[in-house]
């Protein structure tokens, strides 16, 4: 079967960025669907004027449903790998040729858009996050990745895993990696360009506080997870069997 790619934009309330997002996209990517998360600003007018595919959520469920949801959609449609790009203008979408040409080179595996940590305006919180998480992450699945919390990802739709259980919010990136290491799943890191808008102009539905201790809570589940599930199916793989 032949790959079909396809650019998924979940959004919330980022319409001063997303038509630029879109437009970009829509010049390396045909296929884009834009999934729309209850966002309470012009969202919907500006998407209306845009050549993409449009789902709506009728109230704010957060950017893991939203991946859910685009996700389901590419995979029903017959689209065999889903691009995701965040729509603030942090990512360029320029970038996504490079991203599809690693995955042709490994379609198998994940794509992950690795951000420049020390780039200018790269708030300092995110720089701290990211360490954080990526430190988790080898702990979890022994595996070494330099950026596991950038949206900008490139997913082989029948290769995930825990479609059913990941949460709804920023983690459910960082949980989609994990059960996939543990299914066998390689990822593999893809130099980006990022850029963050000057504060004052930025605009982050990230919740310092609340946010951070949803993803140290999960952490903790996670690397029991890995005892109890990571370890066993990688012991299975060693003697042959695959689940």
């Amino acid at each position: 079967m032949a790959p079909r790619y396809c650019v998924i934009l979940p959004t919330y309330n980022n319409s001063g960025t997303l038509a630029d997002v879109v437009e970009r996209a829509l010049k390396v990517c045909p296929d884009v669907i834009v999934v729309n998360d209850g966002s309470t600003d012009n969202t919907q007018a500006i998407l209306c004027g845009l050549d993409v595919t449009v789902l709506n959520h009728d109230r704010n469920r957060g950017k893991g449903k939203a991946l859910k949801t685009g996700l389901a959609y590419a995979a029903q449609n017959g689209f065999t790998h889903a691009v995701t790009i965040d729509s603030d203008g942090q990512h360029f979408p320029e970038d996504i040729p490079a991203m599809i040409e690693a995955s042709l080179q490994h379609p198998d595996d994940i794509i992950v858009g690795c951000r420049n940590l020390t780039t200018e305006n790269m708030p300092r919180q995110n720089t701290f996050a990211n360490r954080f998480s990526n430190f988790w992450f080898r702990l979890q699945t022994a595996r070494k990745l330099e950026d596991t919390q950038s949206g900008f990802r490139v997913y082989p739709l029948d290769s995930l895993h825990g479609m059913g259980l990941i949460t709804s919010r920023y983690e459910a990136e960082l949980e989609l990696l994990v059960f996939a290491a543990w299914h066998g799943v390689d990822v593999q890191g893809v130099p980006v360009h990022v850029w963050y808008a000057p504060v004052g102009e930025r605009v982050s539905h990230f919740r310092p506080f609340w946010d951070f201790f949803r993803i140290s809570v999960l952490n903790t589940i996670l690397c029991f997870g890995a005892l109890l599930v990571g370890l066993p199916l990688a012991l299975l793989r060693k003697i042959g069997i695959r689940i």
